[in-house]
């Protein structure tokens, strides 16, 4: 099972913006297309950033109301785990258990391709244990 399965079934779409966007807009795109991560991006689709709900409730407990008007450059996370279509589920689990992290963009020659949260992984995960299981179901009524 790899990161492609779970693109190929959800779809490429990923939400991103610029880093000059600001933060006040930022919010509004993730309330409005029910996100928990918005990825940053040049105008070629290189990762510049991602900003997550932690990263604004971060800087506004710290920075106040004040941070809505700056741009999101100021408060997303900079060093960007990725991943590609390649990897494996258990690969992206280990990656998002060790990062403490929910969302991890796929990359594709440099440039983002799609991404992948905790719930994509999970879903797909349970899915192929139920498969496994009905399987063993199956071999055990015909043995």
């Amino acid at each position: 099972m790899t990161v492609k399965l779970i693109l190929e079934r959800k779809g490429y779409d990923v939400f991103s913006t610029t880093p000059d966007t600001t933060l006040s807009d930022a919010i509004v795109m993730l309330a409005k297309h029910k996100i928990g991560a918005i990825v940053v991006c040049d105008e070629s689709r290189a990762i510049k950033g991602i900003l997550s709900e932690r990263d604004v409730v971060r800087v506004l407990a710290t920075d106040g109301a004040e941070a809505l008007w700056k741009p999101i450059s100021e408060t997303m996370t900079i060093k960007v785990s990725v991943c590609n279509e390649k990897h494996t589920i258990n690969q992206v689990m280990e990656t998002m258990t060790r990062g403490r992290f929910r969302h991890l963009p796929v990359e594709k020659d440099g440039r983002l391709h799609g991404i992948v949260s905790i719930g994509d992984v999970v879903k797909l995960r349970i899915e192929e244990v139920e498969r496994e299981s009905e399987e063993i179901r199956t071999y055990i009524a015909t043995a």
